[in-house]
């Protein structure tokens, strides 16, 4: 186990591969931790640096009071990336990680070679629905909404199996602090104009059974970065990481030897 101090926010990370390869790091979606990532890392050269986080108020890491600004989750990674003296990292988001790498690849290029962004958007919903989802979480616990989150996040094969027990589990142990901070930074999130901006190389990924960021609204992200490369996986809902692995590295994989990662 990995716990970073920053003084203000203690960070849950691992790192797999090798210590002295091309790095790329993963953030997680709204609701999960690293583990998340679990079903790609083995499917990815062993020659890589992988390093995988918990985002504040998920996981190990911890809970600081909410409500979270966007500019403190880029600011997580950031730090967690300087002081794991990380250059030139191929960054993965998902979700709201996907926002996180927006936002840094803005702000420090010289930590960012190229994107990864999956099932993620430059924005994502409206203010007046995280309102209402937010309020329904302080009511009820992230139990109200877990059912509701499956259904948008999973195509129907995974749904009906007994794997979504235990996915619906992470999502309720989260901390409600957390789970609440996120979707506010979510639901205060507009990145169309700074992400517009971006040259770096890009690959884009949507499921085509998303409920969450349907792949319209991904495919609108991918169009803001000049030069961005857009996948479609099939049969994928919000975490194709999770539903369709191996495609999803495949995809990754051909992504990373193209612009000569590793």
């Amino acid at each position: 186990m990995h716990i970073l101090d920053l003084g203000d926010i203690q960070l849950h990370w691992r790192e797999d591969g090798d210590p002295a390869g091309w790095p790329v790091v993963f953030a997680n979606a709204l609701g999960t931790d690293f583990r998340l990532w679990d079903r790609i890392v083995p499917l990815l050269p062993k020659s890589l640096r992988l390093i995988r986080y918990d985002m504040r108020g998920h996981g190990l890491s911890s809970c600081p009071p909410g409500p979270y600004a966007m500019g403190a989750l880029v600011r997580d990674a950031e730090r967690l990336l300087d002081a794991l003296g990380v250059k030139d990292c191929v960054f993965v988001g998902l979700s709201i990680g996907g926002m996180v790498a927006q936002g840094l690849a803005v702000k420090r290029l010289d930590l960012v070679r190229a994107l990864v962004l999956s099932n993620t958007a430059a924005k994502i919903a409206t203010p007046a629905l995280w309102a209402d989802r937010i309020a329904a979480v302080r009511e009820g616990g992230i139990e109200a909404v877990a059912d509701a989150t499956m259904e948008r996040w999973f195509a129907k094969p995974l749904r009906e199996g007994a794997e979504i027990l235990g996915w619906r589990t992470m999502v309720t142990r989260q901390p409600v602090e957390g789970y609440l901070g996120c979707m506010a930074a979510i639901s205060g999130t507009d990145f169309y104009t700074p992400t517009s901006g971006l040259t770096l190389p890009a690959l884009v990924i949507a499921g085509a059974e998303d409920g969450s960021t349907p792949p319209d609204l991904v495919r609108e992200t991918a169009e803001l970065i000049k030069g961005a490369r857009f996948e479609l996986i099939r049969g994928a809902g919000h975490l194709p990481c999770v539903d369709r692995p191996a495609e999803f590295a495949g995809v990754l994989c051909g992504f990373l030897a193209g612009i000569g990662h590793g």
